[in-house]
Formats: C-alpha cells, structure tokens, sequence
C-alpha cells in the first residue's frame, strides 16, 4: 500500500508556483461556495510518520483558503474532562458545523495506531475498534459530511534522513521531540499496524490517500488537488441534492400493534401504598448512588412518552432523592441553529455526563425515529439509518461505563384527554398545553407505528426499554424508580 508513496516523486519550483496560482484561486471558490451552500462539512484526518509534512501541510492549506472558514484541532493526550468521559466524547464536541471545514490531528486512528504500536490493545480489540470507527463515519458521512482521510508516508530511510535534516538546522530543530526519534525505532510495527487500518477503514464514503512526504511540493499538491476535486464533487451533488441514503427497508413484525396494546394500563397504587413504596425505592436509590462502586459509572435516564403522560412528575420523584450537583436535567426541543449545522447526535454526545454524574433527558435522541418520522421533518432515510446509529451510541457509552435506562410512559386516548382538558382549566398548568399537542392526537395511530417500530429495532440487552403503564401516575412513579434502581444493581454487582 505504501510502496509508491516511497518512490522519490517531486515537482519543480516553476511548475509548482503555477499550479499553485490556479490550485488556491479553485480552493476559495470551493470554500465560498461551500460556506454560502452551508449544507455540509468537511473533516481532514491528518495522520502519518512524523516528519512526513504533516504540520507544514495543513499550514499550506490555511495560506491559501479563507483561515477563518477552516477549525483546525489537535488532541493529545485526553484531559482529566475526556478521560471521565467515553472516548468518542472529545471528538464528537469538536465537530465542524456545516459549511466549515474541520481538519483533525492526533484523531482516532492516532489513537489506536500508538495504542497497538506500544502494546496497549490486542489485535481482536483493533479489529473491533476498526469495525466501530466505519460505523461512525458512515454515520456523519450519511448526514451529509465530506470525511477525507490523508496517510503522510516516509520510508524508514527516509525518515532518518528527515530527522538528521532537522537536528542539524538550529532553525527547525525544536520541531524534534523524543517522540520523534522513538517512533522510528518501532517504525515497522507502526507501518504494519497502519497498512491493516487503511485497508478495512477506507471506504467510498471515507476513503484514504496515502500522500508521499519526502518533497514539500508534491506533497503540498497532492493534498490540494484531492481537497479541490472532492470539495467540487460533493458541491455538485448537493446543487443537485443527490444523496446516498444507506438504509435498508423496514420489517414489520407480524405481531407489531401488539406490543402497547398488549399493556394493563388498569394498573394503579392506591395513596398510602404509594407513599411507602415511593421513600422506598427513594432511599434505595440514594444509597445506590453514594456506592463507591458507582464511581466507575455515570448514569443517563431517558424519558419518552405520550403527551400528558406524566414524564416531569416521574422525573421530579427520581431527583427528590439525589444531590442537585450530581445530576442535570436536558428537555429536548425543536434543534437551535446550531445544532441544525452538525450531526444528529451531536447535541447529544454534549451532554453525556462524566463519571459519578447523572443526566435526565426529557424527550431525546428517539425524536429522530418518533415526532421527526410521523411529522416528516426528515426523510425516510434519515430515520430509517437512525435505529442502527442510535444503537451504535448506545452501545459505546454502555461499554465505557455509562448506564443507561430507558422509558416509554404509555397512556390511552381518553386519559389523555382529560389531563388535556384539565391542563387547560387549571392556571397554573394551561402552560403544559399547546395548540401542537392538540395536533398530534390526530396522528395517535401513527405515532403508535413509530413506537412499535422503535422499541422493536433499539431495545437491546445493552440498554433495553421499559414500558411503563402510566394512566396511574402513581404506578408509573414506582415502577420508573424501580427499575432505575434494578438496572444500577445489575451493573454494579458486576464491578
């Protein structure tokens, strides 16, 4: 893979300055026309040997665009904040917003290349984490970014030579580090590592093109001519809105409407039953929470469910009993403009709490595959891809330490009805009523299609559902703390 990208390729200063007069003059038209376009970002993933040109590169790059347009991120080491958090987090909240261009050092492949180069993962766990890194950029690649990947490459002779070259000019000689000298000595295990992620990691989506370092200026050419075509490419498209939507047609189960139908929402306590069980499973999650062994964990509780279905009064019992400053409440409304301009989940990878934390989601993540489907708000595209990305998400903060609890508060029509109608009479909660809630009562049916639907494609063993009988708040209550309080001992009996 990395053979031609040895040969000595050069250009000539002459033909160089005149390719790159016209290179920079089509990069800013590219750039304006994807600022003003604002319909997707691009992401630069800057990897290779050291010395490769990597740095002077991206520098080039800054010269002849717009500098202002471009967010250029460099990740060393995690800090105590990303270390508290999975992994994916500290990536995620540096995302370029659409029309920006985001170009990535120290990124997740450096990551997992100085990982297996020191010994630190075995080949089954980077062969997984190869697997996880597709699933991802197929993701942000499916909701609409320009993911180019970019391999500097230089010959292990070729690299020592860079390395004297730099040692011996005081000019650039601070450019060295330790770290420089010590990859070559295990230059070959870092090749071979980096020739099996290329291949399974470069996809049509995300490709990767390995740039031979050794000449500045071919180098610096390379990149431009490769940044330039796919930029104009994507930008046609989008003119164009030609898409790839990468989901396959939904299953219905045979059974499908049967699962809500299949509930007793007669079930009820009466008050003084109530008010034991509630301290009950009260006390009993405050003492799961000051566990030491809840250290290692952080908890994210998601709350969905009709309209009028009691999900604040279930939430207003669940933090009655845990300290204010170890949990955080995140309603989930219409997305800002901001949130418009990056990947679906990036709004809430945000808010993943770090270890020992707590964050109650009020509405979530499931918009996507619930109001955002029945209201059309999205193409059938985008939420039929959602259920394998949802549980990709899922999945990552489970096996990073995160629990995570999820409810459907399910009512009947008529029950709605009445808290509508009460709502509406009461001064103090005509707030909770809104013209749109009223709306999508004519949609009931429909939207008992996406919960089935939902339910059914993301209740995993990782991160299951639980229905919730709630035309008794006071059931609900209980059995939202109950099963809260269950899924925390299951995870920290495992500890």
């Amino acid at each position: 893979m990395f053979e031609s990208a040895e040969i000595g390729h050069s250009v000539d200063k002459e033909t160089y300055e005149q390719a790159v007069a016209t290179l920079r003059e089509a990069l800013l038209a590219a750039q304006f026309e994807l600022r003003e376009q604002a319909r997707f970002p691009v992401i630069l993933m800057i990897n290779g040997i050291e010395g490769a040109g990597k740095g002077e590169t991206v520098k080039l790059l800054n010269e002849w665009m717009d500098p202002r347009q471009i967010q250029v991120e460099g990740f060393l080491l995690p800090t105590d904040e990303e270390l508290a958090r999975p992994p994916q987090w500290r990536y995620w909240r540096r995302l370029p917003p659409k029309g920006k261009i985001g170009i990535f050092f120290g990124n997740w492949y450096s990551e997992l290349l100085v990982a297996r180069a020191q010994g630190r993962i075995k080949k089954d766990r980077l062969e997984q984490a190869m697997e996880e890194i597709v699933r991802v950029e197929r993701m942000l690649s499916d909701e609409g970014a320009l993911i180019l990947k970019f391999w500097f490459h230089l010959s292990k002779k070729q690299l020592k030579r860079r390395l004297r070259e730099l040692a011996d000019d005081p000019r650039q000689s601070w450019q060295i580090s330790v770290l420089d000298w010590a990859q070559a000595k295990v230059y070959d295990k870092i090749v071979e590592t980096a020739e099996l992620v290329l291949r399974r990691t470069s996809q049509d989506f995300a490709p990767w093109y390995v740039i031979a370092g050794a000449d500045p200026r071919y180098r610096s050419l390379s990149v431009g001519r490769i940044l330039l075509d796919s930029l104009q490419v994507a930008l046609k498209n989008r003119r164009h809105h030609r898409v790839n939507p990468h989901c396959a047609p939904l299953v219905s189960s045979i059974d499908q409407r049967g699962l809500l139908d299949s509930l007793d929402l007669s079930l009820s306590l009466g008050k003084d039953e109530y008010r034991e069980q509630l301290l009950a499973e009260q006390i009993r999650l405050n003492g799961l929470i000051r566990d030491k062994r809840f250290r290692r964990h952080a908890l994210v509780l998601v709350f969905e469910g009709n309209d009028a279905a009691g999900k604040g009064g279930a939430i207003r019992r669940v933090t009655e009993a845990l300290d204010p400053r170890q949990y955080r409440i995140v309603p989930i409304a219409a997305p800002t403009e901001e949130e418009r301009a990056q990947p679906y989940l990036w709004r809430f990878w945000r808010h993943v709490p770090a270890r020992r934390g707590i964050t109650i989601f009020d509405r979530s993540w499931y918009g996507r595959v619930l109001v955002e489907r029945v209201e059309g708000f999205c193409s059938e595209a985008d939420w039929m891809r959602a259920y394998g990305e949802i549980n990709d998400f899922e999945e990552h903060l489970q096996r990073h330490g995160v629990i995570v609890v999820k409810f459907w508060l399910a009512i009947d029509k008529d029950t709605q009805y009445q808290r509508f109608k009460e709502r509406e009479s009461v001064p103090f909660k005509r707030y909770k009523i809104t013209d749109e809630d009223w709306r999508n009562r004519e949609k009931w049916d429909l939207y008992v299609d996406a919960v089935e639907d939902m339910v059914d494609r993301t209740s995993t063993a990782l991160a299951p559902w639980t229905l919730v009988e709630a035309n008794d708040k006071r059931h609900a209550r209980v059995k939202v703390l109950r099963t809260i309080n269950e899924a925390l001992e299951k995870a920290l009996a495992r500890d």
